[in-house]
């Protein structure tokens, strides 16, 4: 900021922040996905803590841009983002109009409660495909869904297809 200018509050920022959408799925600002985990004024210096929705995500980089910029068209002058791997990000973290901005854009948002808990059994099963998650077709609701590919569009997302409309779709997988 520039000297003399009131600095905006943490919450201010959080609501400049939900406007940058996810470069991977447009539709799902960064605030909305969870990755901003907090905004932080150290001295004058803005701290912004992101934690990608897997360490090796692809889209790290520009989301950082992403930020840099939507803070610097604000007046944000001073400026540090720091990446925090630990808990790591999991789809709990995607809010509830997240979700369903995921599901009117055609993605099925992730199963509350099916994301990683630290049991061994219960990942082993996840990640194996064993599991017998019911997954709802976002464009018809029927649950008459089979899974194509535990690989989708971008490596967050599984290929689904509808039984009842024929509809392929993506699955925000569980993590």
């Amino acid at each position: 900021m520039q000297g003399g200018e009131e600095r905006p509050s943490a919450a201010e920022i959080r609501g400049w922040l939900s406007e940058v959408p996810d470069p991977e799925i447009p539709v799902i600002s960064l605030t909305d996905l969870g990755i901003i985990r907090d905004v932080a004024w150290q001295g004058e210096t803005l701290v912004v803590t992101v934690t990608p929705t897997y360490s090796g995500c692809p889209a790290t980089g520009v989301i950082n841009l992403d930020i840099e910029k939507a803070l610097r068209d604000r007046g944000i002058t001073d400026l540090r983002l720091e990446r925090q791997l630990s808990p790591p990000w999991t789809t709990d973290w995607i809010t509830a109009e997240g979700r369903e901005k995921l599901r009117a854009y055609g993605i099925a948002p992730p199963i509350d409660g099916t994301a990683a808990d630290g049991r061994p059994a219960g990942r082993i099963a996840r990640l194996s495909g064993t599991s017998n998650l019911t997954i709802a077709c976002p464009r018809c609701g029927s649950t008459q869904t089979r899974k194509v590919s535990q690989f989708g569009s971008t490596p967050c997302k599984a290929s689904y297809v509808c039984n009842d409309c024929l509809e392929p779709f993506d699955y925000f997988k569980c993590i």
